[in-house]
């Protein structure tokens, strides 16, 4: 890809990550599982996806900063520190693309962190860190490595065709 412009391609693919994620989030907030000390969002499997193509790094955070806008949560700290913490994850996920299940930890480890912090001081939610730790980190286990891995054994065998590579910006 040219490093002088992101490439359509990019941004579509980018931009189209964010959608899905903000829908599957606000679908899953419906159901109170969306932000909170339990919190399983489905749209957390989409964290798999810097596998296959380094424009979900900035559609996640988009999408994610987006649905915590939208999503009732702990407010402007889970806007900012929620959000990061999945950019976060996604630049890892990315660099770890090739490790196989690995790719699927930085999203788990991210969130047991640093949403804990966001819940206990933004939230109010007390001492709780690690009870926090123990039910966010058992929630990104089912979205991430139990969802995201299904995900990816899904999309695997159709790889080149839905994250195809934008040729003609790299002839630019």
């Amino acid at each position: 890809m040219n490093k002088k412009k992101l490439s359509t391609l990019f941004i579509v693919q980018a931009a189209m990550i964010a959608a899905i994620y903000v829908v599957l989030t606000v679908f899953i907030s419906a159901f109170g599982l969306a932000s909170g000390a339990i919190q399983v969002r489905i749209s957390e499997a989409l964290c798999i996806l810097p596998v296959f193509t380094p424009a979900a790094v900035p559609g996640l955070f988009v999408g994610c900063l987006i649905a915590n806008i939208i999503v009732p949560g702990a407010g402007l700290a889970d806007i900012v520190f929620g959000s990061l913490a999945t950019l976060i994850a996604a630049v890892f996920s990315y660099l770890l693309r090739k490790k196989g299940f690995l790719a699927t930890l930085p999203p788990v480890i991210a969130n047991a962190i640093i949403i804990p912090l966001v819940l206990k001081y933004a939230g109010g939610m007390g001492d709780a860190f690690w009870f926090l730790a123990l039910t966010v980190g058992a929630g990104e286990l089912i979205s991430v490595c139990l969802l995201g891995w299904l995900l990816k054994v899904l999309l695997w065998k159709y790889r080149n065709i839905i994250f195809k590579t934008d040729d003609f910006s790299r002839n630019a």
